[in-house]
């Protein structure tokens, strides 16, 4: 089993996942919030990687912080080095990627909160942040832990877009499942096989714990 792959895969998913925590709760309370009618195309937008082939999305991402790109270039003239075929640049295309996994969750989540409950603590005095804070969020914890372990998970199992994007360079960019192409690729089964099967009860674990905890949380606070 390739351990240097999974610990990789295990970074890459975690910065993701905190990224997307960090990025998408505030797009998910304006999704959620927002009487905009125009939102529907931000809805799209972060919906796009649903549909999309990821290699056509990681083609795009990969032009996007290329050297000749504004991104690119002022990344390079800060660090010195280039975002292709880098950990900085998988998780990049890997945020991108797993938006929706993590945006869509916390939107649902905060669309079913009670808004009788929101007005009624800032009618309190609480402020906007606070009221977020101390019943938007409790309220809407089963969806923000699906979302977190979904963008988690669904970065573990990513090919098109990092291979796109990062290659296979063993400890930089060479995840588990690129790992499990190059074992087919050498036809060499037994490990492909055995990397797989990790993968495949690690993402099992992980959604059922995911699951079971939605299920303890709702006893706590039903569904009215």
């Amino acid at each position: 089993m390739d351990w240097s792959a999974i610990r990789l895969s295990l970074e890459l998913s975690a910065c993701t996942a905190g990224a997307l925590f960090i990025i998408g709760l505030p797009l998910a309370y304006w999704l959620a919030f927002s009487e905009r009618k125009w939102k529907f195309a931000v809805e799209a937008v972060v919906a796009l990687p649903l549909v999309l082939p990821p290699t056509v999305l990681g083609f795009y991402v990969l032009l996007a912080i290329g050297p000749q790109s504004p991104i690119g270039r002022i990344y390079g003239s800060i660090t010195g080095d280039l975002l292709p075929f880098s950990f900085q640049g998988l998780l990049i295309a890997s945020i991108l990627y797993s938006m929706p996994f993590a945006v869509q969750p916390f939107t649902l989540a905060f669309s079913s909160v009670d808004r009788r409950l929101i007005e009624s603590s800032w009618s309190l005095g609480a402020s906007p942040l606070r009221t977020f804070r101390r019943v938007i969020v409790p309220l809407s914890a089963p969806g923000l832990v699906t979302g977190g372990v979904l963008s988690f998970a669904h970065t573990i199992g990513e090919f098109g877009v990092v291979l796109m994007v990062g290659g296979s360079i063993p400890d930089k960019t060479r995840t588990v499942s690129i790992s499990i192409y190059d074992e087919v690729q050498a036809l060499n089964y037994s490990a492909a096989g055995e990397t797989a099967l990790g993968l495949l009860c690690f993402s099992a674990i992980v959604l059922g714990v995911t699951y079971a905890f939605q299920r303890k949380v709702w006893v706590v606070w039903p569904i009215k």
